[in-house]
């Protein structure tokens, strides 16, 4: 082969090897737009997830703190509870004892000193935001009265409480113990 021809053939393989060189270059740029393009989605993906689930876990604990705020509080609002259920037979017994009759003056002193006991101890009943339930003459509340009884008197109303035989209470805005009662017809 003649230089010449062989020199031809050498620039058209130069030629045909940059153009597809040109073409190998030309097609990896678009393939690594197209990756990156979805790497980035993924990205973004992660990222969105990862945040609505630091957003879930944000307010989860929010939550969480308020709930536990509002238990504290009613913890620290009905901490006497437990005592004043465990008074509240001393204080009935204390009322019976109250109404009995007096005969001579040493039992006389004696209720006197037992009547200063029991203002004594509703007061500190009542610091602590115990009430006594209203029951007679009040309409009948299922949540406030416990109906044992019924009656038909013509100088009541329908539904209207009639009786008390046993003292409710409520400490702040609980019913510790329900009103039993005897209910008009």
């Amino acid at each position: 082969m003649s230089e010449e021809t062989k020199n031809g053939q050498e620039e058209q393989a130069k030629a045909d090897n940059e153009e597809v060189v040109e073409e190998v270059f030309a097609e990896e740029p678009q393939e690594s737009e197209e990756q990156e393009s979805d790497e980035l989605s993924q990205l973004q993906e992660k990222l969105d997830e990862s945040e609505n689930r630091y957003l879930r876990l944000r307010a989860d604990f929010d939550n969480f703190r308020r709930r536990m705020n509002a238990e504290s509080e009613a913890k620290e609002k009905y901490r006497a509870q437990s005592l004043i259920t465990e008074l509240l037979p001393a204080l009935d017994n204390f009322e019976r004892a109250l109404n009995i009759e007096v005969d001579n003056d040493q039992t006389k002193t004696l209720l006197q000193g037992m009547e200063m006991v029991h203002r004594s101890l509703i007061e500190a009943l009542k610091k602590e935001g115990v009430e006594p339930i209203e029951a007679v003459g009040q309409e009948f509340d299922p949540h406030l009265h416990q109906a044992v009884m019924q009656t038909e008197d013509e100088n009541y109303g329908s539904n209207i409480v009639v009786e008390e035989f046993q003292k409710g209470y409520k400490l702040k805005d609980r019913v510790i113990r329900p009103s039993m009662v005897k209910v008009n017809q």
